[in-house]
Order: C-alpha cells, then structure tokens, then sequence
C-alpha cells in the first residue's frame, strides 16, 4: 500500500468543478461502488433509500458553517475568521497574505484590527480594538475552488437541512445532498464535528505518513452512541462524520457518549472499527480526503472510480455529486 504523495494524485478538468448548486439537492448523481465486487454503478442520489438495509444507520454531521468570511471596509482584504482565541482576539485566514504582515491593520465595521503575529501555517493572530460581531455582516466561507463570494444562494445551500451546532468554516458536503423528506425515510442520527482549516491543510511531504492533521473539536451525544452501538451496520456521510466515530472512545465494543477533539490522520492501510459504508463527495487531489476515501475504498479501486466519474462528466467538490462505497 503506498504512502507516497504523488501516489494520491489525477487530473480534473476545470469545467468538472462544480461552481454552484443544483437546483435541487437530490438532483445530485450518485455513484455506487461495491468494494466486495469491485463494481460501479450509476445512480441517482434520491434513491438513497432503495440501497438500505433493515438495521442500518445513517451517521451525518449537524455542524453549522458559520457566515465567516468578511472583506475590510475599503473591500482590500478578504478574513476568514478561525476561532476566537482571546477578547477581541481571533485566529484567521487573509488574502491577499502580502498586505497583512505583523502590525499591518485593516478596518471592519470601522475598527481597526491589526496581526499580532503569523503562525507557522501562515494563520494571522488578529487583534480588534473593540468588539465586532464578526459574523454579522458575513459570507459563507466558499472553499478557493469556487471562484466567488458567497451569495445570499450559497447562505442556504452551503449549508445541510439539517445543521444545528454551529462552529464550522466549511460544510460536510456530503450531507449536502439530503432533503428533509429524504432524511425522513431514513433512519440516523447526528455527531458534531466542526470543520476547520486543519480537514484541508495541504500535504507537503511526500511521504504521507509525516503529515499531521489540526485537532478538530467533536462530540457524540448519549442518544447518538446508543443508536450507533445498537446500529448492524454503519453508513457514515462524509469524512467528517467517520473522523468523528473513528477517533471516539470505547468501552470494548461500544461507542461511548463524548465531548473530544480529533487530529486522526486516516489513510492506506487504516483498519476501520466503526465505520461499515461510506457516502462522500469528489475529492481533491493530494488531500487528506482523498487519502481517508482510499483507505476505505482501496486506492487503485478509488482512482479508477475517479477516472470514470470524469469520463461520465460528474460533477466534483463541495457543489457537485457523491459516490456511495459499499
């Protein structure tokens, strides 16, 4: 099995990214790999439900994506704000990174903030001179690959019918695709994991196995570790979601409730306990995501899937469609 970077790599037409939603959420196309038989289907993601089986469990993701991407008065400088770290102290992202070096400043809402410092993966440590709602006057956090600010659109559809903790600075996309009335013919339940910058931090080693993933915060409530531990089989939606169940604490074989933080690196050859079946989007190259899917789905398998997708013109990323893993 190998740990090499460039063993996790394919190439994408531009014109597969998907820029914005369906219509409809369940208009998403659905590919459905079966790992015993080394098999692909082509279907569609409203018949979800034809493919359960009596005993299973859906395992989704209720993080909600917080409205956290600002632009400074003058429109010069893009924030994403991370996490608060202090009073009027924040963690984020910026661009352009030039124009914001250490003591440089910028204007939100007419306060001045200034970068206290820059961490070691390029983050800026924000310092406000008085209180701002930060997310008062925000857009949805849309990854780079979608060429765009978020739109009052994107303020609903970048978002899961179903998200209710918020915490996070970018989607479970795979739970993107759900309606209610889908999620009603289905059973499942809810863990939290709120995604942050750490679930896209790019690989820069080679060799994969040096690569450490940021602590993510999650949690699993009573409710949620009796369903899953009563569940015969486990289909998780998204990484996130079998981040979440692979890194809980256990009492023998039972998933116990928890509040924790995750930085599990999943890929090839990780064993997975919990996790059974896997609902997930297109990947990007070379990413962590990429890497978890290939542990699940056995990589030559995955990549061929891949090939194919792009052949059938699917569409990729956070707007686009899913594949199922049997």
């Amino acid at each position: 099995m190998s740990g090499r970077l460039s063993d996790f790599d394919y190439d994408l037409p531009r014109q597969l990214i998907a820029q914005r939603p369906l219509r409809r959420r369940e208009d998403s196309r659905m590919m459905v790999l079966n790992r015993a038989r080394q098999t692909i289907e082509h279907r569609e993601f409203r018949e979800l439900k034809m493919l359960v089986q009596l005993d299973d469990l859906f395992v989704l993701n209720d993080t909600r994506v917080l409205p956290a991407r600002r632009l400074s008065d003058d429109g010069a400088i893009e924030f994403l704000f991370v996490e608060r770290i202090g009073p009027r102290r924040w963690k984020c992202l910026v661009k352009p990174g030039r124009k914001m070096r250490v003591g440089a400043t910028a204007k939100i809402d007419n306060v001045t903030s200034r970068v206290e410092e820059i961490t070691p993966d390029g983050e800026r440590i924000v310092a406000l001179d008085e209180d701002v709602d930060v997310y008062a006057d925000g857009s949805m956090p849309l990854p780079p690959y979608i060429r765009r600010l978020g739109d009052e659109n994107d303020a609903a559809r970048y978002q899961t019918v179903f998200a209710h903790e918020a915490g996070a600075i970018a989607a479970p996309t795979a739970g993107l695709h759900f309606t209610p009335e889908i999620l009603s013919e289905i059973p499942h339940t809810f863990v939290t994991l709120h995604v942050g910058p750490g679930t896209f931090l790019p690989v820069r080693s080679e060799d994969i196995a040096e690569h450490h993933m940021r602590a993510e915060r999650f949690s699993i409530s009573p409710e949620a570790a009796d369903k899953i531990n009563e569940a015969h089989r486990i289909i998780a939606v998204g990484t996130t979601t079998v981040r979440t169940l692979e890194s809980a604490e256990r009492k023998g074989k039972k998933v116990l409730a928890q509040h924790g933080t995750s930085d599990l690196f999943i890929y090839p050859p990780y064993h997975f306990r919990i996790v059974d079946v896997l609902l997930t989007n297109f990947h990007l190259p070379r990413s962590t995501l990429l890497m978890l899917v290939s542990a699940f789905a056995g990589r030559e398998f995955l990549l061929r899937a891949y090939e194919e997708a792009i052949r059938e013109g699917y569409r990729f990323y956070s707007y686009g469609d899913c594949m199922l893993i049997l």
